[in-house]
């Protein structure tokens, strides 16, 4: 089987943090989005992966070169201009050949990976298996509508009117036999090859695609919310050996919970930690300062004062006020200091799209 790593897309939701780079390769409890794909597509017991990369992709070659450091073999494919996920299969053809293929949208969080996919396609007897979540908002998603027995009766992208709460995420186990489907696949009103479309294609051809309704989390990671929600579920769900101290936490500190601490920082005395956090390479936390629960803070950042919360810090960020931060994203270099003379007031330079809450 053959994994196939969607990191298209221009990210727009998610300005300005990305107008530097791409949206899959934002942090997540100080890994970048993408890793976990991967990591999930290993552990579904595949070996060699395309990414297919659209036009906004720096960073991802650099980080992720050949995959060797996954242990997986990785292959890259630009799709340029994103024109659906149907489309991306079609531009991925030569890749995948004959063979089953798992699809993986890398703007997808899912806390139990493909494994219940594989469960699924094991007893033999589908074309394709898709899963299924109950949302609040069904009509922002693809929808699929199932009988009690399980059987599928609609699928539909975006639908004005949805026939069930239902959302197909967006990981998605393929037979060759879909390639025959989106060939002949038509745009929709988007202009886009939708995904959705050739699975309902496919399952009228067959009969043979399952819908599996699964349990644990599931993040599509679309907006500044979804990913400060994102990194407190997997900090939530970590397992204690990956919350190492590599770094230094002064006796007179007061540390409590999960802490992961990168090789080269310092929890200065004074200073409170309250996990779940992690906290990269080369960070110091100063007396006074307070890391709250469900917060990342990325290498080379350093607290100064401020209480912070819930949020993620990326890179080389300084922080030095006598506030709260709370639910927010702080991008790769920013500082965040009190003016110290007068006349007092707020001073900012923020970028396209920037959201600002006092």
């Amino acid at each position: 089987m053959k994994g196939l790593l969607l990191a298209g897309g221009h990210g727009t939701r998610l300005r300005p943090l990305t107008f530097r780079g791409n949206k899959h390769m934002l942090p997540i409890a100080n890994r970048p989005l993408l890793f976990y794909g991967l990591d999930h597509l290993k552990e579904a017991g595949v070996r060699e992966v395309a990414i297919i990369l659209g036009p906004i992709k720096e960073g991802i070659e650099d980080q992720i070169g050949d995959g060797a450091d996954f242990g997986l073999h990785v292959t890259y494919i630009t799709q340029g201009e994103p024109k659906g996920l149907a489309h991306a299969v079609l531009c991925a053809r030569e890749f995948l050949g004959e063979e089953d293929f798992l699809m993986y949208l890398g703007d997808n969080l899912l806390e139990h990976g493909a494994a219940p996919y594989l469960e699924r396609f094991a007893q033999g007897d589908a074309s394709a298996v898709v899963g299924a979540v109950p949302v609040k908002e069904p009509r922002h998603y693809g929808v699929v509508e199932m009988a009690p027995d399980g059987n599928i009766l609609s699928i539909e992208e975006k639908p004005a009117s949805p026939k069930s709460n239902l959302a197909l995420i967006g990981v998605y186990l393929f037979t060759p036999e879909i390639h025959r489907i989106i060939a002949e696949l038509k745009p929709s009103k988007r202009g886009e090859l939708e995904i959705t479309d050739a699975i309902w294609a496919l399952h009228k051809a067959t009969g043979r695609v399952r819908a599996i309704r699964l349990e644990g989390w599931w993040k599509d990671t679309g907006q500044p919310t979804d990913l400060i929600e994102a990194n407190e579920r997997v900090l939530a769900s970590r397992p204690k050996s990956f919350f190492a101290v590599q770094g230094e936490i002064d006796p007179q500190a007061n540390v409590s919970g999960h802490i992961a601490l990168g090789a080269g920082s310092v929890i200065a005395a004074g200073a409170t930690i309250r996990g779940p956090v992690v906290l990269g390479r080369k960070v110091r936390v100063e007396s006074g300062a307070y890391i709250g629960p469900y917060t990342s803070i990325g290498d080379g950042s350093v607290i100064r004062r401020a209480e912070i919360d819930h949020s993620i810090l990326m890179e080389n960020v300084t922080v030095d006020i006598p506030g709260r931060i709370v639910d927010s994203i702080i991008g790769r270099g920013s500082q965040i200091s009190e003016r110290t003379h007068h006349p007092k007031g707020h001073s900012f330079i923020l970028g396209d799209s920037t959201q600002v809450v006092l």
